[in-house]
């Protein structure tokens, strides 16, 4: 497993996800696979995680 591209996933999560407020809201009124969802398809940050994620 490449480690330079976990430790570009684990920066930018600890950066930019960590008390995102948008995620926070998606989680209340939604639930966390709406949540994770919103990220994954509509954030650039999850969608730049999707693509490091993509290399693995």
């Amino acid at each position: 497993m490449d480690t330079k591209v976990l430790d570009k996933i684990n920066r930018l999560e600890r950066t930019y996800c960590r008390g995102c407020l948008l995620k926070e809201v998606n989680r209340t009124e939604g639930s966390k696979s709406s949540a994770h969802s919103f990220c994954i398809t509509e954030c650039s940050v999850g969608i730049e995680m999707k693509m490091y994620g993509n290399k693995l």
